[in-house]
């Protein structure tokens, strides 16, 4: 209201003036209310004092809706095959009959009807007419609206722009859609969404032109912008598991100019070091991608040194919230145990695994749920010969309380298949302990001893369950109680329990998780913490 919105307003000193000012505040407040649905409110002026009015307003019973008509026009209207849509489409209608009537809500409900309608086929779609009918003094509103749907939509080539550098059908490898498929807004923002994340591109914009004269085949525009094609970065941080990390990292997405995408790099921790080389190929029109890559890996982790290292080649195929990843690698890996005899050989692995990711925000979780299943084996082919199959299950689930605060409940379970675990890859076995496992413990201390070092073991589980209370949006407080073992047998198997409290800060370098937990075995606290910091 602009007069209410002006501050120290003082009373005209004419009348003719004085009349202007009463007559402009009934009709502003008298508007104002009529928004809210207000339509029969009285609005006085008390002017005992000349220099200080008072505003009285009866604002009376808020008008209510009488009747919705909904009537569509158009090849919507006329199909009897839309029949089931259009019922739906009612029902779904924001302001029924006896619910109270803003202009707020009147307008959500209109824009939600035009989305709705216009979100598949019916690209074109707009109001012929929207009336809301008052009758103040029965304080009743009637609405009365018809739509024209215009002809149903189908999809046309794709128009790309924007590319200088990138091979022709870049996008059209990312591309679901189909030449003469039905218009579905959601399959262009999928287009879009898996375009956003190729590291080729900086933006993308993904749409269509809803000009009735091209239903028939509308093109799909593509408007993008390609992304830097080097980056060097530099990288530190420091975890509890692994102690001080520097790293860095060199890409190239657009190898050859055929889109392909080379990303090396090299992590230097306290107790462990890797250095990785991988070339990703564009995704095929299936969705799959491919890469090939090798690594070299050593590590130092409660008494057992790891020399490995690796060559392989890996799909990886995404369709909504499922990811798809089968590994087929050659790797070589050294062991020696503080105070038992070295070993090395080599085997030929193969890795199956899917991912179920249902949450509300993957960076930040607070609902939803996590499923990861794996399925491997492997064969010996130089040192132990052994065969063996591997197991391994991981369920996270989120769930908000209150307004802010999450409950967090995790598991996880695997079982390596074999007569012994000789020759078997260390990442083919489990050991648990430190952040993410069983906090409480040292990072992977908890296994099979050998010698004076721990070794992974055949089988494992783990649970957890953590009560995170955020004060504010960027910092909380977190209990919790962690469970679990890892083992050569299943008779062998010994639940540890660890417990404690911890602060959590949504920091600007990423999120920061800082615990201190009791190890009931241990009877000694432990700080676990991790932050990642880009320099």
């Amino acid at each position: 209201m602009r007069l209410l919105r002006v501050k120290g307003e003082e009373i005209p000193a004419s009348a003719p003036d004085r009349s202007a000012l009463v007559r402009r505040t009934r009709r502003e407040v008298s508007e104002l209310l009529m928004t809210e649905g207000y339509f029969g409110a009285r609005v006085r002026i008390d002017r005992t004092d000349s220099i200080h009015w008072k505003l009285r307003v009866e604002p009376g019973s808020r008008a209510r809706i009488a009747a919705v008509n909904i009537r569509f026009d158009g090849a919507f209207g006329t199909d009897e095959d839309e029949a089931g849509a259009r019922e739906t489409l009612r029902k779904a209608w924001l302001l029924p009959v006896d619910a109270p009537f803003r202009q707020a809500d009147w307008d959500q409900a209109k824009q939600e009807l035009l989305d709705a309608l216009s979100a598949r086929k019916y690209a074109a779609a707009k109001f012929v007419s929207a009336l809301a009918d008052v009758d103040p003094e029965r304080n009743e509103v009637t609405l009365a609206l018809v739509l024209d749907s215009g002809p149903a939509f189908h999809l046309g080539e794709l128009e790309v722009s924007g590319l200088r550098h990138l091979p022709t059908d870049f996008v059209a490898r990312y591309s679901e859609l189909e030449v003469g498929g039905v218009y579905d807004r959601r399959a262009l923002y999928a287009l879009q969404e898996a375009l956003q994340s190729a590291p080729q591109l900086a933006s993308v914009v993904v749409d269509i032109e809803p000009d009735p004269a091209h239903a028939a085949a509308v093109p799909v525009r593509v408007q993008a912008v390609e992304a830097q094609r080097y980056r060097l970065r530099f990288g530190g941080g420091v975890s509890s598991n692994t102690g001080y990390r520097v790293e860095t990292s060199f890409r190239d997405v657009n190898l050859f100019k055929r889109g392909w995408e080379l990303s090396s790099g090299l992590r230097l921790e306290q107790r462990r070091q890797e250095f990785y080389t991988d070339l990703f190929l564009l995704p095929t029109r299936a969705g799959h991608q491919d890469s090939v890559g090798m690594g070299i890996e050593r590590s130092d982790l409660e008494g057992l040194k790891i020399h490995g290292q690796a060559v392989g080649v890996n799909r990886r195929t995404r369709r909504g919230a499922i990811e798809t990843q089968t590994l087929v690698k050659m790797q070589h890996e050294a062991i020696h145990p503080d105070g038992a005899e070295k070993s090395s050989y080599n085997t030929l692995v193969a890795n199956w695994g899917r991912v179920h990711r249902v949450v509300d925000d993957v960076l930040d979780p607070r609902r939803g749920h996590v499923l990861e299943v794996q399925l491997g084996g492997g064969l010996g082919i130089s040192g132990v010969k052994r065969e063996f199959v591997r197991l391994y299950g991981r369920y996270q689930h989120y769930f908000t309380v209150g307004e802010r605060d999450v409950l967090t409940v995790r598991s996880e379970l695997g079982a390596t298949l074999a007569d012994s675990r000789d020759g078997i890859p260390q990442d083919f076995l489990f050991r648990a302990g430190g952040t993410q496992s069983v906090r409480g413990y040292a990072y992977r201390s908890l296994g099979v001893k050998e010698g004076t070092a721990t070794v992974g073991g055949r089988y494992l589980a783990t649970a957890s369950v953590e009560y995170v209370r955020w004060f504010r949006p960027d910092a909380g407080a977190a209990v919790f109680i962690d469970s679990g073992d890892a083992a050569d047998s299943r008779t062998s198997f010994q639940a540890h329990t660890g417990y404690g409290v911890g602060a959590r800060w949504k920091s600007p370098a990423g999120p920061l998780a800082i615990d201190l937990a009791w190890g009931r075995n241990e009877r000694t606290p432990r700080l676990h913490f991790g932050v990642a910091i880009a320099f």
